[in-house]
């Protein structure tokens, strides 16, 4: 049995403008060990498809399908029991440390609440605890600056101690939204590198949410590409770089600056995401791909194994070859 396994997920959102439909069917499986990395564009529904899984949606959201960590279903269950999972065996980095760390309370007392509720320890112990983890996450002087308040820690550093606090639990699951996100690229780097050494140490499965492809390279085994809140391409992260299937894919990587490059213009995407309210009947690429046919706008294609690879899910009516020919073309032209 897969330590996390989700089925068909929806995430629905009521407006005044009618019904958003955030996320349509998703479907992943995450072993010990093992790290899933969802990529896509802003609105693509990476984020509330893991804010639905741990029952964080905003109040006029619903959630449909499972969500099961290890067979139990953490859509269904009550908040109660949920609570005794969240934070303790299934944990959150959230994308904004700032935002996410009470400013009013030290770091100390953020930090042991949580091994005093979940674990039982008593304040020397969870002290004790906390300081340990903030050494492993490499933050000097852990003993002292502990007690200090968020806005006294640089913006990177925050980050480490809310990778620090999801951890305090060794939780089996870890789910990281945007963890690099308005960091400069050389703490992105120190904490891609943490994420794989506290991943070596303690075993946990990630879900690494990103828009980031580089991020991904560095860190995942598997890869899930959403537009529109649906699936486009999944497969190992090997296939998903060198072997994209999947014209949306071709076109985040023709985006991503080389430093082998230097002269080639990057490659956009033309137009704009698609609105969630109103979503094509179609692919919901199929405004924006150059590919497109009459086929791709009037039917929703079924996310299938791929010709060239039977483990490589993709949604596309075009053949692989059209896709790769596509990815040559873009390539000559940068």
């Amino acid at each position: 049995m897969s330590l996390i396994e989700v089925k068909n997920l929806g995430v629905q959102f009521q407006t005044q403008d009618g019904l958003v439909y955030a996320v349509n069917g998703i479907n992943f499986s995450l072993d010990r060990g093992q790290t899933l990395g969802i990529v896509g564009e802003s609105g693509s529904g990476k984020s509330q498809s893991v804010l639905a899984m741990m029952g964080l949606l905003a109040s006029n959201g619903r959630a449909t399908g499972q969500a099961l960590y290890q067979g139990q279903d953490l859509l269904a269950m009550k908040p109660a029991d949920l609570n005794r999972i969240r934070g303790n065996r299934v944990a959150m980095i959230f994308q904004d440390p700032m935002t996410s760390l009470n400013p009013y309370l030290t770091v100390e007392r953020q930090m042991t609440e949580v091994l005093q509720f979940h674990k039982g320890l008593d304040r020397k112990a969870a002290r004790a605890r906390s300081v340990q983890l903030l050494d492993a996450v490499k933050i000097p002087e852990a003993a002292r600056r502990i007690t200090m308040y968020p806005h006294e820690f640089s913006g990177g550093m925050r980050q480490r101690v809310m990778i620090a606090m999801a951890l305090l639990c060794e939780p089996e699951v870890l789910i990281a939204d945007e963890p690099t996100t308005a960091l400069d690229v050389t703490v992105q780097a120190q904490i891609i590198a943490l994420l794989r050494e506290l991943q070596r140490d303690f075993g946990t499965a990630i879900i690494m949410i990103t828009h980031d492809l580089g991020v991904v390279a560095g860190l995942c085994d598997e890869v899930m590409v959403l537009y529109g809140g649906r699936v486009m391409e999944q497969g190992s992260a090997d296939s998903i770089f060198y072997r994209a299937s999947h014209p949306y894919t071709v076109g985040l990587l023709g985006a991503i600056p080389r430093l082998d490059a230097e002269g080639e213009t990057l490659v956009a995407i033309p137009g704009a995401p698609p609105n969630m309210a109103k979503l094509p009947k179609g692919c919901p690429f199929s405004e924006r791909c150059t590919l497109s046919s009459e086929q791709c706008i009037e039917i929703l294609p079924a996310l299938l194994p791929a010709e060239h690879d039977a483990a490589v899910l993709r949604a596309c009516h075009r053949s692989v070859q059209a896709v790769s020919e596509l990815a040559a073309k873009e390539a000559s032209h940068a």
